[in-house]
Parts: structure tokens; C-alpha cells; sequence
């Protein structure tokens, strides 16, 4: 204002009445010249009332309960202590903000597993597949390993069952000659996936057990990407299976498909049987070196680097937050 700008556009250009900027100058309230309330509200708590509400709420009949249980079970008993914002508001203040219940809290996500080669991490999920009878499936169970992204293993039954879970999962690891105590097998919640007998022949194995949280896809999603994968072949039938042979019969050519001539784009164009046998290193080694020499044939068509053929390392399931940041 002492350069010549007038009082009103001044205060407006900074969201504030000139008659705020005129209280201001009259009297002395602080740095930003912002004294806010001088008083405690009418309505606080004191501090008697303040540990009467905590005494109640932490008493043995409330202590495992919520204040949204707390509140009507006091109203029914003809007592009003606090709202439900204000109760939680104290627990919040006093450091009693953890869960209350006995219910068990929500669950936290699954632990961050890393592969750096095949045979380290697998995830398998089951999916149905329709049939001619309204409501009833044939289920194929389906087992992936995350760094090579190859199926090791797949069966079509007519139930879920943690008899055909367990079954597939010794079979596989015989054919991949796993090493024991070396290997996370991650899966989703399902009573097949945790059921006694397969847990059983997961430790006879030495493969150590992951799972999903209730309900949530997305920590298992590479058997996720894999469904969608088959669903949405071109091949995949519009028709529902007529028997659980038929489906067995499909499954199998698209695994064979998916395994030895699917180029997968996450693991730089290879397919999942070259890159889990290992074959993958020469392949991108030899399109390097086809890029190289194109370059030097003709440097004009590129202004940088040749497209990056090196070899994609490690693949982790479920990142830490931090690390996914």
C-alpha cells in the first residue's frame, strides 16, 4: 500500500476484506496478524469428564468394544457420556487408537517374495470353466512360475479339492527337481489352497506357504494375468464345455501354446520355456547382436540406442511399499 496500491484490490488480491486488514493494524495479535479463538469452546470436555468417558470405555464390559457398539449399548441403559466422534477423538488423544475388538483386525499385505531364477517362486490359483449345466464348472487349477513366467503344472477336475491341490504340487515338484527349504508357493485364500492335507505336503516338500488377504486379487497377480491370458485367446471357446475331458483337451494346447511359442512382453519377447530352461540368454544375445549390426549398416535410422535385448533380472511378488515406490 505504501507504493501506491489501494487498500481494497491489496486485500482482495490475497483473499481477505479490507476491513480485516484495518482490525489488523489496530491491534497487535502475532506475527501473521491472525489472533483466532481467544476462548475455549462453551462445550469442552474437562478434564473430570474427559476420564469418566475413558474410566467407562475402558472398563471391563467396553473395553473390547468400539464406540459405535459403546454409545447404544449406554443409550439403552438411559446413559449419554459422548458422541461417537468425540470418544474416538479421546481413545485417539489418550494413544488407545488401536484396534478394539476380538474380532481380528484387517489383515496386512503379504510378505514381498523375490525370485531370481526359476524354480524360486510359484503362484497357482483355480478358475472355472463353464459347462452346459447352469451353475455347475469343471475347475483348472494352475501352476506358474513368476520369474520365467512358464505353467509348470495344470490339471482339469470336477471339484476343488486340496487332494488334487496336493497331487499337483508333488507332481511338480518331481518333474522340476526342486531344491527343499528353496521355494515360496503363493496362492489365494481358498479352502484347497489351505487345507490340511495340502499344507502337509507342502512341508514334506520344504516349499514355504504364501497367502493372499481375503478377497484381494490383486496380491496374487500373476495367476490373475494368466486367466485373463486364457480367456481371451481368440480360440477359447464361446460354447461351454461338454465334458471335463474337452476342457482338459483345450487347456492343453494353450499351455503348450503359453509355454513354447507365446513371446511374453515381461520377459523382453522370449517365451516362458526358453527363459525358464535358460535358452533366453542366447536369443536375446543373438537379436542384440542383429540390432548391432543393422546400426552399423545403415547409422542413419538411429538418433540413440538400438532397442534394449538385455536380459530382464529379478521378479517380486507383492513389493514392499517402499521398494514399489
Amino acid at each position: 500500500m505504501k507504493s501506491g496500491a489501494r487498500r481494497a484490490k491489496a486485500a482482495a488480491l490475497i483473499g481477505l476484506s479490507p476491513r480485516t486488514t484495518e482490525r489488523w493494524r489496530a491491534a497487535e495479535v502475532g506475527d501473521d496478524h491472525r489472533a483466532g479463538p481467544t476462548t475455549a469452546p462453551a462445550n469442552k470436555l474437562s478434564p473430570e469428564e474427559r476420564a469418566r468417558i475413558l474410566g467407562i470405555i475402558n472398563s471391563e464390559e467396553y473395553r473390547d468394544l468400539p464406540p459405535t457398539q459403546i454409545v447404544p449399548m449406554l443409550a439403552d441403559k438411559g446413559i449419554y457420556v459422548a458422541s461417537e466422534s468425540t470418544i474416538y477423538r479421546l481413545l485417539q488423544e489418550s494413544g488407545q487408537g488401536e484396534h478394539r475388538e476380538r474380532s481380528r483386525p484387517a489383515t496386512h499385505k503379504p510378505k514381498e517374495h523375490v525370485a531370481t531364477g526359476p524354480n524360486q517362486v510359484w503362484s497357482w490359483d483355480i478358475t472355472y470353466l463353464r459347462t452346459p449345466i447352469k451353475g455347475q464348472f469343471v475347475f483348472l487349477y494352475l501352476v506358474m512360475d513368476i520369474w520365467s513366467r512358464k505353467i509348470v503344472g495344470w490339471r482339469v477336475h470336477d471339484a476343488e479339492s486340496m487332494d488334487v491341490s496336493s497331487a499337483l504340487i508333488a507332481e511338480i515338484a518331481s518333474a522340476e527337481s526342486i531344491d527343499a527349504d528353496r521355494i515360496v508357493l503363493h496362492a489365494d485364500n481358498g479352502g484347497p489352497m489351505k487345507g490340511a492335507t495340502m499344507l502337509a505336503t507342502l512341508q514334506k516338500l520344504g516349499i514355504a506357504a504364501s497367502f493372499s488377504r481375503p478377497s484381494v486379487s490383486n496380491d496374487n497377480p500373476f495367476s490373475e494375468s494368466l486367466f485373463r491370458t486364457l480367456k481371451y485367446r481368440p480360440e477359447y471357446p464361446t460354447k461351454p464345455f461338454e465334458t471335463t475331458q474337452e476342457a482338459a483337451a483345450w487347456v492343453a494346447a494353450f499351455v503348450d501354446w503359453y509355454n513354447t511359442e507365446h513371446r511374453h512382453s515381461a520377459i523382453r519377447m522370449v517365451t516362458p520355456h526358453e527363459r525358464h530352461k535358460g535358452a533366453d540368454v542366447a536369443v536375446l544375445e543373438r537379436r542384440h547382436r542383429v540390432y548391432q549390426e543393422a546400426r552399423r549398416r545403415n547409422p542413419n535410422r538411429w538418433s540413440g540406442n538400438t532397442r534394449d535385448w538385455s536380459r530382464p533380472g529379478a521378479v517380486t511378488l507383492n513389493p514392499d511399499a517402499q521398494c514399489a515406490a
